[in-house]
């Protein structure tokens, strides 16, 4: 059994990027799925959306017993949803969640890819998943957020409340899974001329893993701070 606990990448203050302002007209999107059998599967989600800065896909195929219970969350204007620490709940743009388990004599094959994308608004951050593994256990949430949730409160004191509960720009994943064949993590972030972060993780064989990777820029001044003073950042 090997153990990973904790590869963790933080961005600062450099160029700060501002927040997005939230569109009048909110439009969200919500996808659960429950399944358990056993057969062949292919299952997808993909969000785009220039409003927020936002580039997300999650996708898996195979062949084998499954139990599967996940959902996806997109917000045009950040809503509460569950944040990295237990018990808490930030604004943000899509939150997603799944639990897993996989058994099969042909691999599942599976991607997922979050980035915060610098054109749009974005911080210019992207994080990737992928997997080919006969076996797998796993529990996992993805967590980005770009918007304003103040963008049209007038109230200064709802305003400072919000904000300093907003965890606008972040783009995160985070995993506890254990498996049989490959799994991989890529993620970058990139400002030109100033900024270059790039972090490339792959294990093959029988493993055990628990992975948390998180990209924050905040747009306004903060008090310092380490960035990776803690596991939750």
């Amino acid at each position: 059994m090997a153990l990973l606990l904790l590869s963790l990448l933080w961005a600062g203050m450099c160029s700060a990027t501002p927040a997005i302002k939230e569109p009048m007209q909110d439009g969200d999107f919500c996808n659960k799925l429950k399944v358990v059998g056993t057969g062949t599967f292919e299952v997808g989600v993909s969000v785009k959306d220039k409003e927020l800065a936002l580039e997300y896909f999650n996708f898996m195929y195979g062949d084998g017993d499954l139990e599967l219970d996940t959902g996806t969350v997109q917000a045009q204007r950040a809503a509460r949803l569950p944040g990295m620490e237990k018990g808490t709940s930030v604004p943000l743009n899509l939150y997603e969640s799944s639990k897993l388990t996989f058994s099969g004599t042909s691999p599942m094959v599976g991607m997922k890819y979050i980035h915060s994308k610098a054109f749009w608004g974005g911080i210019g951050a992207e994080i990737a998943e992928t997997f080919s593994v006969t076996e797998m256990e796993r529990e996992d949430s993805s967590y980005f957020a770009s918007t304003n949730p103040a963008s049209y409160m007038t109230d200064a004191k709802k305003i400072e409340e919000v904000l300093r509960a907003s965890p606008v720009h972040t783009v995160a994943m985070q995993t506890r899974n254990s498996f049989n064949g490959t799994w991989q993590t890529d993620a970058r972030m990139h400002k030109m001329f100033s900024k270059d972060l790039k972090l490339h993780e792959s294990f093959t064989g029988q493993f055990e893993v628990e992975k948390m990777i998180k990209f924050h820029e905040s747009p306004k001044e903060e008090k310092k701070h380490s960035g990776c003073g803690g596991i939750d950042c």
